[in-house]
């Protein structure tokens, strides 16, 4: 009996690409010795996605989809997707060809070797040198302050054993950074470098604020650096505060009439602690806006519709 191999992509307004995806998905798995399933999860589409992947699901079976009643987001969605599977692996993979199709063999043959996890990296791309540049800095940052190794340049594209699908069903979280979970589930995992290509059809989804969203929750949900970093730039605040205060009282007072205090270095002071205690409470309000998330149990998403379930 044949092996099945689940294959999830996430969709939103990729009614440019998605066909050709399915197309070329079926090809590549037909001419292997596995069986499959292709399910395509829709984040509440506002183009022709959704009428264009019912429309192949009708004529292909292994073709399944689920349709959310609202957009859940980047992060919920394709998580959703693999908790759905039943295959002895699950490869996620993206519908804009920027991981390229082709790789799903040699997910499948590192998997074969023993492999319990293996990501596609991104060894070179055709994406804007700055935005490849920002991202590059912020996975050495992200990397060098967390405490469980993370990948670095991979984007959560890959294949992930039955096993690893089951024990991210158990931690059962609402809003998971994937790759960091991964990361704290197992050490097995073997990384592919392959160049990414530009997107073939559409824009891309990933703007400042979904980057943002992404680099805040990896960092918040793997490392407890920023906290202990808030504290100690308390501590060293308080005790310079204190030492200046005691500076000046007794300037005063030996110097009490030739001393004069100016407005500009009240000011400087003023402004720059305030600054810098917005700037830690609103970490400290991100810390507290994921127990918020996690305390609540909302699901990943909710199901609109379901096909060839």
């Amino acid at each position: 009996m044949k092996k099945l191999i689940s294959i999830v992509t996430p969709t939103f307004n990729e009614e440019g690409n998605i066909e050709k995806l399915c197309k070329d998905i079926r090809n590549l798995m037909n001419k292997t010795n596995y069986d499959y399933e292709h399910i395509v999860i829709d984040n509440s589409s506002t183009d022709n996605t959704i009428s264009i992947i019912k429309n192949l699901a009708k004529i292909d079976t292994k073709l399944k989809v689920i349709i959310n009643s609202r957009n859940f987001g980047h992060i919920k969605s394709p998580i959703h997707g693999l908790l759905q599977t039943k295959g002895e692996a699950a490869i996620l993979m993206s519908a804009d060809f920027q991981d390229p199709p082709e790789l799903i063999k040699n997910y499948i043959n590192e998997w074969e070797n023993g492999y319990e996890v293996v990501l596609g990296q991104k060894d070179t791309s055709d994406e804007n040198f700055i935005k490849h540049l920002v991202k590059n800095i912020f996975y050495k940052f992200i990397r060098s302050i967390s405490e469980i190794p993370l990948m670095m340049n991979t984007t959560g594209a890959g294949l992930f054993d039955k096993k690893i699908i089951e024990q991210v069903r158990k931690i059962d979280d609402p809003y998971p950074y994937f790759r960091g979970l991964i990361s704290e589930i197992t050490s097995n995992i073997k990384l592919i470098k392959f160049h990414q290509p530009e997107r073939k059809i559409g824009e891309t989804k990933n703007n400042f604020y979904s980057l943002y969203d992404i680099g805040i929750l990896g960092i918040i949900k793997h490392s407890k650096i920023p906290l202990r970093i808030m504290t100690f730039l308390g501590f060293c605040a308080s005790l310079l505060s204190i030492i200046i205060a005691v500076c000046f009282l007794l300037y005063k007072l030996l110097f009490w009439d030739s001393f004069t205090l100016g407005i500009a270095p009240i000011l400087i002071g003023l402004f720059s602690i305030a600054s810098i205690q917005i700037f830690l409470l609103g970490f400290i309000g991100e810390y507290v806006m994921n127990i918020l998330v996690q305390t609540r149990g909302l699901p990943l998403v909710i199901e609109k519709e379901r096909i060839n379930f």
